[in-house]
């Protein structure tokens, strides 16, 4: 995929969804706008996982040390 940057795909999905919408589309149009837009979904999803796992927060301890620990969804049972 030519996209590299989360920003641009996120873009991209938005213009394919707004078309979608628009209802102006012909069949073969709108399958191949959707297409577009389920890639364009997998890289965000993607970048956004790799993003996550890159993330850690730093805990200053008492002693003014620091601790790094996992980034975690306040939602998500770890």
């Amino acid at each position: 995929m030519a996209v590299e940057k989360f920003e641009t795909a996120l873009k991209k999905l938005e213009e394919v969804v707004n078309r979608l919408e628009s209802g102006e589309l012909t069949l073969e149009e709108s399958l191949k706008s959707f297409e577009e837009g389920v890639k364009m979904a997998a890289f965000c999803t993607k970048k956004l996982d790799e993003a996550e796992k890159k993330v850690e927060i730093l805990l200053k301890k008492k002693d003014g040390s620091f601790a790094k620990e996992e980034f975690r969804y306040e939602n998500d049972g770890h």
